[in-house]
């Protein structure tokens, strides 16, 4: 048995609205698009992984999903172009990443990070 990919599901009454947030903030594209649903993907596969825990780190809040990027500084100034709540950062926590949290428009708690 070979899982082929994870998907997380956040709730929102504007699909579409949203998806154009993250197309704009992460760089995603379109996989796919109805009334009910937008589907995001990255440009190349990212690999598959599952993430259970009983906090976010340091303390805060579980972000409903994480985002590996590799250029932390363009994604945190198009977040704030986007006028997003960074809550909290950037940070440096000590087990080597740096990131930030927002709330994306829906409320939806994300974790945009990258390993140092």
């Amino acid at each position: 048995m070979t899982v082929l990919r994870t998907v997380p599901n956040l709730a929102t009454p504007d699909p579409a609205g949203l998806a154009a947030v993250y197309r704009d903030l992460l760089g995603l594209e379109p996989l796919m698009e109805m009334a009910f649903i937008s589907t995001l993907g990255a440009p190349d596969e990212a690999p598959v992984q599952l993430s259970l825990a009983a906090e976010g780190g340091s303390g805060t809040a579980l972000p409903a999903i994480s985002v590996e990027m590799d250029d932390l500084n363009d994604t945190l100034a198009r977040a704030r172009d986007l006028g997003a709540a960074i809550e909290p950062g950037p940070v440096d926590e000590p087990r080597g990443v740096r990131r930030f949290f927002l709330r994306d428009p829906a409320g939806t708690l994300v974790n945009i990070l990258t390993h140092s």
